[in-house]
């Protein structure tokens, strides 16, 4: 199994010719295929809408037509676009979301699901013809645009959903031409149709004609995604920040990042942070969160977010420091500092729910948990060498401990990703659930796992360990200072390169999988889709 980027014909038709493949398939495109391609190798393609949906734009119009169901088929290319004959459907309900959720979570699912029929109707040749309906017209701004002296409050937040993650609702907001993402309905805040109400954790409440919403992020035309006070600065002089409780009790309709739901012993922790990025800020919050709970519960459950369990340090905000070096610095030590609190917390017995996907830093954090759970068709990227970084989060710990220091040392230098199921299968996760009752499962572990023994086991091995423990963390902190401080350091080129979006100029080698050899190369097309 080898990837490659769809960048151009004649690097695509040279990494293909290079590995010879028996099919080819093309989970996520932006543009159609070449002819060079798909006559000479069996080529199938994921598009996301169900049978006689063509064209871009599937979700957007799915979304904007408010349908309860909708479904993804995989279809043989050939010249007509979205026209070849389709190999299986799966269908899945809609849920009342914005379109990149629907895509991670449904779309992802449903392809994973459609795997094993894919395989099993090529090698039988069954097939139906696709239904031929107009392609769509593409979503262009004027469909987005918000009409803030007519639009309600629900059509405000379905064209925000429409339109997230990409390319966002073009608007203006404070003289600021700008792109909207990340909206939510707020119940107690009343104002003039897009006048700033107030402010909280990066984002800006804006009045509507019936209520308000709160907008989370905002891009500037020609610059990159950040938290809206980012990019508003002083314009929001004299807006006030209308605080929240360190957690949330999720009572009415706003805008939150931490919350926390409980039931039994268990506390489960839920932080839904933009794209699983975590500030300096929100580090430290969390942390306190943390502190704070492991006195009201037994079991205390790390959540995370609606699409991400955690990315870790947060490159976008790094990116716009004016001091890069001092912030990135003060972003990882934030880190360090809440993993510290996890990875002591030995009154309680912790558990990371790793239900949706995790990269790097967010990784580890989850490792220092007691016990750590996946659902199927996670995918976990456990390593930060792409970015130009060493990484801290105690993984000189957390990870060796789990798998042994040689495969600790070949996931971090791999850079490949990592299904949950072989993640478990090296002992970095402790149990794997099915995605269809994966919460039932999970609470009936969690609550489980609580046990006087293990808990004066825990704070005995903690005391006579700690100084070795933390003496590996600042190891990995005397590695990484220069990474943040150096001018010349390949973090501030690598990290300018992810926030811009740069198009690499081929597939990165360690994709271009050719033998199942190391611990970590993905060996099923589930290993490697999701």
């Amino acid at each position: 199994m080898s990837v490659c980027f769809a960048i151009s014909e004649a690097r695509m038709l040279e990494e293909i010719e290079a590995f010879e493949p028996e099919l080819i398939l093309c989970p996520f495109l932006k543009a159609y295929l070449p002819a060079s391609i798909y006559e000479n190798y069996p080529t199938y393609i994921f598009h996301p809408g169900p049978r006689g949906d063509r064209g871009p734009n599937a979700l957007e119009y799915a979304l904007q037509s408010h349908t309860k169901e909708w479904g993804l088929v995989v279809l043989r290319a050939n010249s007509e676009y979205d026209g070849g004959d389709i190999y299986v459907e799966q269908m899945f309900k809609v849920r009342d979301t914005y379109k990149a959720s629907l895509y991670r979570q449904e779309i992802v699912q449903a392809s994973l699901d459609a795997l094993d029929g894919l395989f099993e109707n090529i090698e039988k040749d069954k097939c139906v013809a696709q239904i031929l309906n107009p392609i769509h017209e593409q979503f262009t701004q004027a469909k987005r645009a918000i009409d803030w002296q007519n639009d309600s409050t629900r059509t405000i937040i379905d064209k925000i959903y429409l339109s997230d993650s990409l390319p966002g609702v073009l608007d203006e907001i404070l003289g600021v031409p700008c792109y909207l993402y990340g909206v939510h309905k707020e119940e107690k805040f009343r104002g003039n149709p897009k006048e700033v109400l107030a402010k909280r954790d990066g984002a800006i409440c804006l009045g509507t004609v019936d209520g308000a919403v709160w907008i989370t992020h905002l891009k500037e035309v020609g610059g990159f995604k950040l938290p809206a006070t980012y990019v508003l600065k002083e314009k929001l002089q004299g807006i006030k920040e209308e605080r929240l409780p360190l957690v949330f009790d999720k009572s009415y309709d706003t805008f939150y990042e931490v919350s926390m739901g409980k039931r039994d012993n268990v506390a489960y922790l839920c932080f839904n942070f933009h794209n699983g990025a975590m500030s300096t800020a929100q580090c430290i919050r969390l942390k306190y969160a943390v502190e704070y709970l492991k006195t009201e519960c037994e079991v205390l459950v790390l959540v995370g977010g609606m699409d991400f369990f955690s990315n870790g340090i947060h490159l976008n905000i790094l990116e716009d420091s004016a001091k890069q070096g001092e912030d990135g610095w003060a972003n990882i030590n934030a880190m360090n500092d809440l993993v510290s609190a996890i990875l002591y917390a030995d009154e309680v017995v912790t558990v990371a729910s790793f239900a949706r996907n995790a990269g790097a830093g967010g990784v580890f954090m989850g490792l220092a948990c007691d016990y750590v759970v996946g659902k199927e068709g996670v995918v976990l990227n456990p390593h930060y060498k792409t970015l130009g970084l060493s990484g801290s989060e105690y993984h000189t710990y957390t990870l060796p401990k789990r798998v042994g220091d040689e495969t600790a040392q070949r996931l971090l230098d791999d850079c490949l990703p990592l299904s949950i199921t072989k993640a478990k299968s090296l002992g970095m996760v402790d149990e794997v659930f099915a995605h269809e009752d994966y919460y039932e499962s999970f609470h009936s572990y969690a609550k489980s796992k609580y046990d006087d023994d293990f808990i004066w086991d825990k704070q005995d091995f903690l005391e006579a360990n700690r100084a070795k423990i933390e003496a590996l963390k600042e190891k990995e902190l005397e590695v990484m200072h220069p990474e943040f401080w150096d001018e010349k350091s390949d973090f501030h080129t690598l990290r300018q390169e992810f926030v811009y979006k740069v198009c690499p100029r081929e597939t990165p080698k360690r994709l271009q999988v050719k033998t199942n050899v190391g611990c970590c190369t993905p060996t099923t097309p589930k290993d490697i889709y999701a």
